[in-house]
């Protein structure tokens, strides 16, 4: 028989009812506050009722959804699981077995998609061979050093070069949760696991697979709430927020990004730097100029306090030359509109084209061609074309759908100047390039 939850009741009737002042807060309308809170922060509809709080309270539920969780801290104006009631069930060797991999998926709402082909699903009921019976310091090792190395493959050459042999490996990660592992690593796993589906969530991402990067990343951020790593949560809602914005749907980039910032005080000033960045991108999209401004001088202020050494490992690429260039693609999107912000987004896109080393190629041929595209709509064409022809040459290089959609883009600012021979020659060029492609 499960044990009541005496902390949770206790909670709930601390609270005063603003039904019936003086009485203590019901079930439903505490269900209903609930659900108002998880709408007013992320836009999600809920359907929490009395029902539920009841299961709460007899201890049949002990470790609701990781939202349900914060919103019932607001609520009821509590800090820690504990002061609550929550705990994650204990796992016996038995259980600790159950946590295969088609329950996990099972559990992940609408994580079920292919990673090159296929599906979730097919993916982990196909055993790859040799996975370990016991998962231990060795794999989780492994999981990370592999996630690494295909970071730095996609930083380099894009996302089109490595999916299917980062598909191989993610379908190896996914079969090592159906392994016995001892519950001092569990955590661990989970993180190491997420980690690499959000690698492989990216580079889906760069070659326009978008609904398997989509399904990735909602993977990556599933293992992130099991493993409580609030740092790969915020990872991977970044990454969901960039790929919203670049699919034209910056509203739901902003509730993303709003979503990651629940308790941004445990995040590093990096990461909250990486997401008002993030944040800026929505909003100039948006064309919100001042907001936009506005976040990007709080983005600035966080990474002025930046020490990456109390950063997690998948940050390391998040240094002055990403930040100045992430901010400067929001910057850009204003100086479109407005020439006024052109020299700021020039000097942003230019510390990012010469601050990054040769390991993020494919960033150097994007801010490059920005400030070429930016260069174009608002300064010197010839000096453009300049610009335009080593950020094609940069570009040329790496397999991203991304930077091809970029140098389409400078083509088109590229138009209204094509009566100057340099800038009709690199018209050309890029109609050579994109169309071959």
């Amino acid at each position: 028989m499960a044990e009541p939850n005496h902390l949770f009741r206790a909670a709930r009737v601390r609270v005063e009812s603003p039904e019936a002042p003086g009485e203590p807060l019901a079930r439903r309308e505490l269900a209903e506050m609930v659900n108002a809170w998880i709408y007013e922060q992320t836009g999600r509809e809920t359907a929490i009722d009395g029902n539920y709080i009841g299961k709460l309270e007899r201890g049949l539920i002990r470790w609701p959804d990781a939202l349900y969780r914060q919103a019932f801290h607001a609520v009821l104006a509590t800090k820690q699981d504990r002061e609550l009631g929550f705990r994650r069930p204990r796992r016996t060797e038995r259980n600790t077995e159950d946590v295969n991999r088609s329950e996990f998926l099972r559990a992940m709402a609408g994580v079920g998609a292919a990673v090159v082909t296929g599906s979730f699903t097919e993916l982990a009921t196909s055993p790859p061979p040799d996975v370990p019976a016991v998962v231990g310091r060795e794999e989780i090792d492994q999981l990370r050093m592999a996630a690494r190395l295909f970071g730095t493959v996609d930083h380099t050459y894009g996302g089109g070069l490595v999916r299917e042999a980062v598909a191989g490996q993610l379908r190896y990660a996914v079969n090592l949760l159906n392994a016995r592992c001892p519950e001092r690593l569990r955590d661990e796993l989970f993180t190491s696991v997420g980690f690499l589906a959000h690698t492989a969530a990216f580079m889906a991402f760069d070659a326009y697979v978008h609904e398997d990067a989509r399904r990735m990343f909602s993977l990556a951020l599933a293992c992130a709430e099991e493993a409580g790593d609030w740092h790969l949560r915020a990872k991977a809602l970044s990454s969901m927020a960039r790929q919203a914005i670049w699919r034209g749907d910056p509203d739901m980039g902003l509730t993303l990004v709003d979503v990651a910032f629940i308790r941004a005080e445990r995040l590093t000033p990096t990461e909250r730097a990486m997401l008002l960045a993030a944040k800026a991108r929505a909003l100039a999209k948006l064309g919100r100029e001042q907001e936009t401004l506005r976040i990007i001088g709080q983005a600035d202020d966080e990474f002025s306090q930046s020490e990456p050494e109390n950063d997690p490992v998948w940050m390391a690429y998040y240094d002055l030359a990403q930040h100045v260039g992430d901010t400067g693609h929001a910057v850009f999107d204003l100086a479109v509109r407005n020439a006024r912000h052109a020299p700021e987004a020039a000097r942003r896109l230019d510390g990012a084209v010469t601050g990054h080393s040769a390991t993020f190629a494919r960033s150097i041929a994007i801010s490059q061609t920005k400030l070429a595209s930016l260069m174009m709509k608002t300064g010197d064409p010839q000096e453009a074309a300049i610009v335009g022809s080593a950020a094609l040459r940069a570009a040329g290089q790496v397999h991203s759908r991304r930077a091809a959609d970029d140098i389409r883009e400078l083509g088109t600012f590229a138009k209204r100047h094509e009566r100057i021979d340099e800038v009709a020659e690199l018209r050309h060029n890029i109609q050579t390039v994109t169309s071959s492609a």
